[in-house]
């Protein structure tokens, strides 16, 4: 070898060679589905998930049963209007039940699909493999996601008895359940990107909890904590009983000009936005808004009708003529835009935040790992 050979010889890197964009983020329907069966056949080989589900099934179908029997005994003691029918109400507690309780089950599925393999030492065999990031987690994700929407379709029967009861359209099943999984799989990808940030299972867990929490609860907390903030006292018009009434015979409401705290509530709606049981409720779709008999019976239509007026802000003048018939001289307009659609986005965006951490964590050679992690 001359000299001029050895001049030209590239000294040898220092940095350990990166793992190309392609061979992270490369998909195909193979692997995704190796990983995939993998984990469904874990569940299903593990008797906690038989007995998870059918626990799920009996509490569902035992609150279903008591909620029936309780709006039954109240229709037929106390019917306050003709056309009232039990089937919005019992379908609008059905929802907000299977809501509630995927939520609280959701966050056990995902939130160890990473770390806990990788605890037990079969992470790094999926990882050496020509399965790229994109695949495991996708694969993880997709088991997680099914074993969620098979809680759903459990569900599917009692639903069909609050239909049974009239009153509710049938496409208001449909948007229920395509929301609701759409929901269970963002959080999904939140708890498989806590997964692959934390080392102990009990941490990402309980992280994934917290995020469900903040968006099920803590957004109803900030939206009452800030509403004095946006009240303002103005002078506005009220549609109210005139001043000079002695409450003897018959009255006409009139427009008047008054000091009022007027709550501009069209600032913070999008915290009330964000919560999952008003996206829900939002996207349901069911009986329309009437002024004469608004939403007695439907809890769905009522959280949705409230809640786009708040989007809407103060209606000028104000409706405080309670001696009218609200669909008499000033009635209240409910407002068409829908908010599910702002809401849904969101929570989409963080579950999908929460896959791309997962990804880039799951990238090999790995430059930095916790102390104490397991690597194979």
């Amino acid at each position: 070898m001359t000299l001029s050979e050895v001049e030209l010889e590239p000294e040898p890197s220092t940095t350990p060679p990166r793992a190309p964009r392609a061979t992270t983020w490369g998909l195909t329907w193979h692997g995704v589905r190796t990983v995939a069966v993998l984990e469904l056949r874990q569940r299903v080989r593990s008797t906690r998930w038989i007995v998870a589900l059918i626990v799920w099934f009996v509490v569902v179908g035992g609150i279903t049963l008591l909620t029936s029997g309780a709006i039954a005994n109240i229709s037929s003691s106390e019917t306050p209007d003709p056309g009232w029918t039990s089937g919005p109400l019992l379908f609008g507690a059905v929802t907000f039940l299977v809501l509630g309780l995927g939520l609280l089950v959701t966050p056990t599925l995902a939130s160890t699909g990473i770390n806990g393999d990788r605890n037990a030492g079969t992470l790094a065999t999926l990882q050496v493999t020509l399965l790229t990031p994109a695949e495991i987690a996708t694969g993880k994700l997709l088991a997680a996601w099914a074993a969620a929407c098979a809680f759903l379709v459990v569900s599917l029967p009692f639903f069909g008895i609050a239909l049974a009861l009239g009153g509710t359209p049938g496409t208001a099943l449909l948007r229920v359940v395509v929301v609701v999984a759409v929901i269970l799989a963002a959080v999904c990808g939140m708890g498989l990107g806590f997964s692959a940030l934390t080392t102990r299972t009990a941490g990402s867990t309980v992280l994934t909890f917290l995020s469900v929490a903040g968006l099920a609860l803590l957004t109803l907390v900030l939206f009452g904590v800030t509403f004095p903030s946006i009240s303002a006292t103005q002078q506005v018009e009220v549609y109210t009983v005139p001043g000079d009434w002695n409450g003897e015979g018959t009255v006409e409401c009139a427009v008047e000009t008054q000091e009022r705290a007027v709550p501009h509530t069209e600032r913070t709606w999008w915290l009330l936005g964000l919560n999952p049981f008003v996206v829900v409720a939002d996207a349901a779709g069911t009986a329309e808004y009437d002024a004469r008999s608004p939403n007695v019976n439907d809890p769905l239509g009522a959280i949705r009708d409230g809640v786009r007026d708040l989007r809407a802000g103060p209606q000028i003048p104000l409706q405080e003529c309670w001696v009218a018939d609200p669909g008499d001289g000033n009635p209240r307009e409910v407002s068409h835009a829908p908010v599910w659609p702002w809401g849904l986005a969101v929570i989409v965006l963080l579950g999908a935040g929460g896959f791309v951490v997962a990804v880039r964590r799951l990238r090999v050679p790995t430059h930095k790992l916790a102390r104490g992690t397991r690597v194979a």
